[in-house]
């Protein structure tokens, strides 16, 4: 059964093996694989300490950290961004996430955003902001699916493509 957890010692090898099969693809390469499997707590802690201002490094807003898990495997990782800077607000949005590549495509972006919205919620968000790449349809489909509305589509000087810009309302 699919659920959001904070991130957990318990699913240090699951997700070593989820990253590892990111940077497969060519993404999260600045993470050093073998820091984090040596100081996995370290990492952790750090990771759940991103919601308290006091730790959020200069130019970054807090923001909950959460992992999709089913049993005692890490699925994806859920970004919850307390309030939006400049640059959030136009591209990266309240709310970004990533399925592992193993794992797509069986619908686990879609619940894993539909379980992302109470905790938003819980953090007095009324709508939130969710952003993909113009021609990522998979998470188009994912972001629609859990009610957004396509607001608009930006283009940042430099980036290869346009990013959709859609609004979730978390009130009734």
């Amino acid at each position: 059964m699919l659920r959001l957890v904070s991130p957990d010692e318990e699913y240090r090898d699951s997700y070593l093996a989820a990253l590892r099969e990111f940077q497969a693809e060519g993404r999260y390469t600045d993470k050093d694989l073998a820091a984090l499997a040596r100081d996995f707590p370290a990492f952790v802690s750090q990771l759940r300490g991103r919601s308290d201002r006091a730790h959020v490094a200069p130019g970054r807003v807090p923001e909950t950290v959460l992992w999709l898990v089913d049993g005692d495997t890490y699925v994806g990782r859920l970004s919850i961004r307390h309030e939006l800077n400049e640059y959030l607000s136009v591209i990266g949005g309240h709310i970004g996430y990533d399925i592992r590549p193993s794992l797509r495509r069986r619908g686990h972006g879609t619940e894993l955003l539909r379980l992302a919205l109470p905790h938003a919620r819980a953090i007095g968000l009324e709508r939130v902001l969710v952003t993909c790449d113009e021609t990522n349809i998979a998470s188009r489909r994912i972001i629609e699916a859990n009610g957004g509305v396509l607001e608009n589509a930006v283009t940042e000087p430099g980036a290869p493509e346009p990013t959709l810009r859609f609004w979730i309302a978390l009130t009734a």
